[in-house]
């Protein structure tokens, strides 16, 4: 199977930075907690990893979107913290409070126990959903692999769940950092295999969520995230059965280190940036536009304003971009985080529609 076979290819070209005749959109969590076909599905799973382990069930959440949407990309329905689950450190999630772990890491002895997972056995629910979907999708559209960041994943790892200050794991990084590179370290290997399998199921395009590389200062960025994130960008499948593996990278917060990204090995270099909502897409364009796609990066609030209001969102984004004919291509039109629970599907069609439509019409005139 070659990308060269699907249907509609753009957001494989938009992030290759090669011409298209409309921008290409998919949505962070379009797969998801606001769609109600989602909701039920979920309630008769029971919770939310028994939706994630089923491949059968994982395939159908990845499908739901694009029955309502015109989207140019799937993405694989699973979460990030399926790597230091299969660590065995028990993850469950708590209603109103999210993913906790029942034996969180938090010194040099307990991280050298960890191991990279089995991609064959303890995940192998992962590239089974993969390969599912894939064939479910019949190269109408690329579908997208994901792992967490190995920042992020240790994040969960030492806090147990969700912080507010990432005090255990900053403290961590302070109190021990050999400590703390261990755990990056094999995280990192971890993510490279996953990825890995990810593309060997069928993956054409992968994402990497730095979700908390923002909360750190400049330099612990570039060491305690950035370069694990370049460590597994290298360490991946550049190309699979003749055809280009495109890698976005997202840090959460992190446009003030968008340069840093791209400053690197052609090895280690991402094809795109992602951005958050925070940044104007036009700037990063001129710092990195010329090596790298970006996709972005609607506030998600957008979603709740009125029709017109989120029209003239959506617009902004593109004309930002497309203001400057240099270097035109490659964009992809996301959201600058993920979807809200509490969103109309009739607003995300509207956003869809609005973006394939505008973006035509700029295109066309540059």
């Amino acid at each position: 199977m070659s990308n060269n076979t699907l249907k509609n290819d753009r957001f494989i070209r938009a992030l290759l930075r090669q011409p298209v005749d409309q921008t290409p959109i998919w949505i962070m969590r379009q797969a998801g907690r606001h769609l109600p076909e989602y909701k039920a599905l979920r309630a008769e799973a029971g919770d939310f990893m028994s939706l994630c382990t089923n491949p059968e069930l994982a395939c159908e959440v990845t499908l739901q979107p694009l029955r309502r949407y015109d989207l140019d990309a799937a993405i694989l329905f699973s979460d990030i913290l399926t790597i230091p689950d299969a660590m065995g450190l028990g993850l469950h999630f708590v209603t109103g409070e999210g993913p906790r772990f029942k034996r969180p890491v938090s010194t040099l002895a307990e991280i050298k126990k960890l191991a990279v997972p089995d991609m064959g056995a303890e995940l192998k629910y992962v590239p089974d959903a993969v390969s599912k979907i894939r064939s479910a999708l019949n190269n109408t559209i690329p579908l997208i692999g994901f792992t967490g960041s190995p920042w992020t994943l240790a994040t969960y790892m030492v806090e147990g769940g969700p912080s507010k200050n990432y005090s255990k794991v900053k403290g961590l990084r302070y109190q021990d950092p050999k400590a703390m590179h261990a755990l990056l370290d094999v995280l990192a290997d971890a993510c490279i295999s996953y990825l890995n399998a990810q593309i060997e199921a069928g993956a054409q395009a992968l994402q990497i969520f730095d979700s908390w590389g923002g909360v750190l200062n400049t330099a612990d960025y570039q060491e305690f995230s950035l370069a694990y994130m370049h460590k597994i960008i290298a360490g991946i499948h550049k190309e699979y059965e003749g055809q280009k593996i495109p890698v976005i990278l997202f840090t959460k917060g992190g446009a003030q280190w968008l340069e840093s990204m791209v400053d690197c090995s052609d090895a280690a270099r991402p094809d795109a940036l992602g951005l958050d909502w925070t940044y104007s897409i036009d700037l990063a364009k001129q710092q990195v536009g010329s090596k790298v796609a970006l996709q972005g990066n609607m506030d998600p609030c957008a979603l709740y304003g009125s029709d017109e209001n989120l029209q003239l969102a959506a617009k902004s984004v593109l004309d930002d971009f497309y203001k400057s004919n240099q270097n035109s291509f490659g964009h992809v039109f996301n959201l600058g985080h993920g979807i809200h629970p509490g969103i109309a599907p009739e607003k995300v069609k509207l956003l869809v529609d609005t973006v394939h439509s505008h973006s035509a019409e700029l295109i066309k005139n540059s």
